[in-house]
């Protein structure tokens, strides 16, 4: 039976190895990105349920997340 040179036959499998880790890393960033999507919806549905709290506190504001001051949001009729 015919064969490539083992120089040809270490480099095919160099290459197709580096393919495998490639992809492997890819599912492992596919699976934290996945979770840290999950993550965001969370953080965002209690920074909803935050808002809420405060405006039946304080009415419709804008807040200066760095100072904590805020300003009454007027809705023009």
């Amino acid at each position: 039976m015919a064969k490539i040179t083992k120089e040809q036959l270490e480099n095919v499998v160099k290459t197709n190895k580096e393919l495998e880790d490639t992809v492997l890393e890819i599912g492992i960033l596919e699976s934290k990105k996945h979770g840290l999507l999950h993550k965001v919806a969370e953080v965002n549905k209690v920074l909803e349920e935050q808002k809420v709290e405060l405006e039946k506190q304080y009415g419709k504001i804008s807040i200066d997340l760095k100072t904590g001051e805020y300003t009454e949001i007027t809705e023009e009729a």
